[in-house]
Formats: structure tokens, C-alpha cells, sequence
């Protein structure tokens, strides 16, 4: 499998660390305690497309959100994740 990096282009699997659910969101600091059971303990188990965070280790050191098919592993898209979250928090203000 290789990984389009915005910034580097295509690279080998070899070069990036695979760091988890990309939608998986961090409860507030005083969010009640079954939030944070949730949040450290379950994760879904997706069948189809999903966002991932990957690292580019052995690169640019770039946050990458890559979408991809859990059960084929085509990849649909690469982004920065800065450039994901300023989408997201550009969406959520208008």
C-alpha cells in the first residue's frame, strides 16, 4: 500500500505510523466519567470508508487524515489534518 502525502507525494506504507481513529473526539476535561470510559476503551469496528490519522515518520512529519476503505484498502484521500480541522471549524461557524 502506498500513501499520496500532500507534501511529499506517493511513498511507500514502510514510511508512515498508523495512529488511529481520525473521528474519535476527546471529551471535555469535566465531561462525566462514562465519557471517558467511551472515549478511551471503545472503538468502532468499521466496514467501508473510514478516516484514519497516519504520521509521515520517515518524511515530512506531516498529521495525515487518510481516508480509506476498511475493507479493500483503496484510499479514497490524503490531507493535512490542519487543513481537516480548519474545514470542520470553518463548517461548524457558518
Amino acid at each position: 500500500m502506498r500513501l499520496n502525502c500532500p507534501c511529499c507525494g506517493p511513498r511507500g506504507l514502510e514510511e508512515f505510523s498508523y495512529r488511529g481513529d481520525a473521528t474519535v473526539r476527546r471529551p471535555a476535561p469535566d465531561a462525566p466519567g462514562q465519557d471517558w470510559v467511551d472515549y478511551v476503551y471503545l472503538r468502532d469496528n468499521p466496514d467501508g470508508w473510514h478516516h484514519e490519522l497516519w504520521y509521515h515518520a520517515a518524511g515530512c512529519h506531516a498529521w495525515l487524515v487518510v481516508t480509506r476503505n476498511m475493507r479493500t484498502h483503496e484510499i479514497a484521500d490524503v490531507a493535512r489534518a490542519t487543513d481537516v480541522a480548519r474545514q470542520a471549524r470553518e463548517a461548524a461557524g457558518s
